[in-house]
């Protein structure tokens, strides 16, 4: 704001007789800059301030309300060695306990590393998530091949 102040009044004439005729440069000092995102790229309304993370990609610190999150839940066992524990376990319910863990990445990782693309302007607008169906089982895919065989 100062900058501009100054700017302006380095425009004004030096004597208060004289008059100011306008310029290209008035004009152009009271131009407000477009904005790509409603929010800014930020999820902080009415919040000064939020606290930095660490992007788990580079190690570079974005603050919490800018880096894009993701909730990884992953099984602690591979599935190679999967099939060789379920075989040695003697009891037949048992499951094994997941490992829940929470990412976070800055801007830059979460495009290099395909975890959201980039959008054109039109697509920017839509906001909401599309959820990933989850993947059909093998034995999902034979219920209806069987149910059709015995009603025919």
């Amino acid at each position: 704001l100062r900058y501009v102040i100054r700017s302006f009044l380095a425009l004004s004439p030096c004597s208060p007789s004289t008059t100011h005729t306008p310029t290209a440069q008035d004009s152009l000092l009271f131009v407000r800059m477009t904005k790509k995102r409603r929010n800014g790229g930020r999820s902080r309304h009415g919040r000064g301030h939020t606290r930095l993370v660490d992007c788990d990609h580079c190690g570079c610190k974005p603050a919490k309300d800018k880096a894009i999150k993701r909730f990884l839940v992953r099984n602690i066992v591979d599935s190679g060695a999967l099939n060789d524990i379920k075989a040695a376990t003697a009891l037949d319910t048992y499951t094994l306990p997941k490992f829940y863990t929470k990412k976070y990445h800055c801007v830059s990782c979460a495009v290099h590393s395909r975890i959201v693309r980039v959008r054109s302007t039109e697509a920017r607008r839509i906001r909401e998530f599309k959820r990933r169906r989850p993947q059909r089982r093998d034995d999902d895919k034979k219920k209806p091949a069987a149910a059709a065989a015995t009603t025919a």
